[in-house]
């Protein structure tokens, strides 16, 4: 009998066999389970790394449109101011011959008194024009010549003032805020 029973106990019964095989597939599966989530997260990870790529790109895309579109904004409003100042100052341009010639008439000697007052009521309404426009004259009798609004013609000697200053003005000039649109023609003492 001890040999049967020796027989028995090294021969394994059909249900250990199932076991033994039920539970290496288990142990397979588990490591198989792990491998897939593993891969899983790494596909996960990798998805979510490329759409933060794509969104980084597109948010920079972004970026620059948005400041291209605002620098054609400002450039579009300097330019229509520009355009603005430009056909304005050439129209006041066009404008100051007449201003000057009317200036000159108005010194000359009127028996008309009517007609002198309506004369300067015109002009005051053109000055009141100019005022609006925006447009002032050149400061320049007595003032130190500056070449950026003077243009000297001539130049002086023994006047009443200093060396380098203006002591004649021959033609007034006129500006549209800072733009110079006629510089004065001036006389420079010496």
């Amino acid at each position: 009998m001890d040999n049967d029973n020796i027989i028995n106990e090294t021969q394994d019964t059909p249900e250990d066999t199932v076991h033994e095989a039920l539970e290496e597939e288990l142990i397979i599966n588990e490591s198989s389970d792990e491998d897939d989530a593993v891969s899983e997260y790494n596909d996960a990870a990798s998805e979510y790394a490329a759409l933060e790529d794509a969104l980084a790109e597109a948010n920079d895309k972004y970026l620059r449109l948005f400041a291209e579109y605002d620098n054609y904004r400002k450039r579009t409003v300097r330019e229509k101011t520009d355009t603005y100042q430009n056909a304005t100052a050439k129209c006041i341009e066009e404008l100051l011959p007449v201003i000057d010639s009317f200036e000159r008439s108005l010194e000359f000697e009127c028996s008309d008194e009517n007609f002198k007052n309506g004369m300067n009521m015109i002009f005051n309404q053109l000055k009141e024009f100019l005022s609006k426009m925006n447009v002032s004259e050149v400061e320049a009798l007595g003032k130190e010549f500056d070449p950026n609004v003077h243009n000297a013609i001539s130049q002086q000697d023994g006047t009443d003032y200093a060396s380098g200053y203006v002591c004649a003005v021959y033609q007034k000039g006129y500006k549209i805020g800072d733009k110079l649109i006629r510089p004065a023609m001036v006389a420079v003492a010496l």
